[in-house]
């Protein structure tokens, strides 16, 4: 595989109860094309991970905590689902505080699944178009996002996507968007 994200650096924000699949396929979709990646969270060394939201999927290891970090040190940022994860991240000020700062220098993001639920909470997505797990897609419209049925989205800097099924389309199309968009920020 061309290793089209070559010296980037990506933060994948996560918490307890994140689909693992959600993080290890896009993680490996990046690392293989050539990107470092971080897994930030609010909770210190492990994070809990879960296959379809209830079965007990072992743990993944974090490199950092979300607040010693500084969105300054990624090239984009990857938001993956479960239903516990982002309900969980979008209730700490750090991480959401993070996930508004990191849209505001207009580097991607990506989320699948419930990951938007963060953004929603971060409070940046109204006028985009997007796409979610649909049980969380009337918090996006309520939010200001225009919402559609698709397997990917893109909208400017965002990258969203349904659910597990999708992680292929998903996972190629962040790695063109992140690519792309090295050369659009300013370095």
């Amino acid at each position: 595989m061309p290793q089209k994200l070559q010296g980037q650096k990506i933060a994948i924000l996560a918490a307890d109860g994140v689909e693992r699949i959600e993080l290890e396929e896009p993680r490996g979709a990046l690392i293989g094309a050539g990107a470092r990646t971080e897994v930030l969270s609010i909770n210190p060394d492990k994070i809990e991970a879960r296959e379809s939201d209830l079965n007990v999927a072992g743990t993944v290891a974090v490199d950092r905590l979300v607040s010693e970090t500084s969105v300054d040190e990624f090239d984009a940022l990857v938001l993956p689902g479960g239903t516990v994860n982002p309900d969980k991240l979008r209730m700490d000020p750090d991480a959401v505080g993070f996930v508004k700062a990191f849209v505001a220098t207009g580097k991607p993001v990506a989320a699948i699944c419930h990951g938007p639920w963060t953004l929603v909470e971060a409070d940046v997505v109204r006028g985009r178009r997007m796409t979610s797990w649909p049980s969380i897609r009337t918090d996006l419209r309520n939010a200001g996002a225009e919402v559609v049925n698709e397997k990917v989205v893109v909208d400017g800097q965002f990258t969203t996507s349904r659910s597990p099924a999708d992680l292929p389309a998903f996972c190629a199309a962040i790695v063109e968007q992140f690519a792309e968009a090295r050369h659009a920020v300013p370095r």
